[in-house]
């Protein structure tokens, strides 16, 4: 019976802790998604987002959006702006940063305009509720089954509850019939509106 040197054992003992420890710094196994709970909800439904809530009360389809600037032009697109108006409530937890995104069914992905950005989506402090809007710019061939995804941020690696509302376009003839009737503009609001919660 041969034995192996006390040195070769600690050589193969490095090499599966080295092993262990590069899956462990791949991003999909440090953030990995079964540490996320998602609220799933269609257009006026309350959702819980880790204490707090998320209610996506209307969504707009517009050919071009203002900010509100006095002097400011419409921004066209060659795609479709799609406005998703929601309204949030605090909770007594802190908020983890959220992020926002639209998902089709085909799994693309689009993300909010630079000038929603700032505001992903805002929540006040406890007790308080804001209502306010983000706009994304999408491929008007590609709206089927979008889906509006509240997302707690990579830093968060703690069990987190994630939002996901149906926003109401499950086939391609309810999207043309969005985009046929889309607004020729949609004016952005500033910063929201605060109010006392209910």
């Amino acid at each position: 019976m041969k034995l192996y040197r006390p040195a070769t054992v600690l050589v193969g003992v490095m090499f599966v802790l080295l092993g262990g420890l590069s899956r462990l710094a791949a991003p999909d196994q440090v953030f990995d998604e079964a540490n996320r709970v998602v609220v799933q909800g269609t257009i006026g439904e309350a959702l819980d987002y880790n204490g707090s809530t998320v209610t996506v009360q209307r969504v707009k389809f517009a050919r071009a959006y203002l900010t509100g600037d006095s002097d400011e032009k419409p921004v066209q697109s060659s795609g479709i702006y799609v406005a998703v108006e929601y309204d949030t409530v605090r909770g007594t937890a802190e908020v983890p940063y959220p992020t926002t995104r639209l998902v089709t069914a085909d799994d693309t992905v689009y993300a909010p305009i630079s000038e929603t950005w700032g505001n992903n989506i805002d929540f006040a402090e406890p007790g308080f509720g804001i209502s306010s809007s983000v706009v994304f710019e999408v491929d008007p061939t590609n709206v089927e089954g979008l889906t509006l995804q509240v997302r707690t941020g990579p830093l968060y690696n703690v069990l987190t509850q994630d939002v996901a509302v149906d926003l109401g376009v499950p086939d391609e003839k309810v999207a043309q019939q969005l985009i046929d009737a889309a607004a020729p503009e949609y004016l952005i609001p500033r910063g929201g509106v605060k109010r006392v919660a209910s």
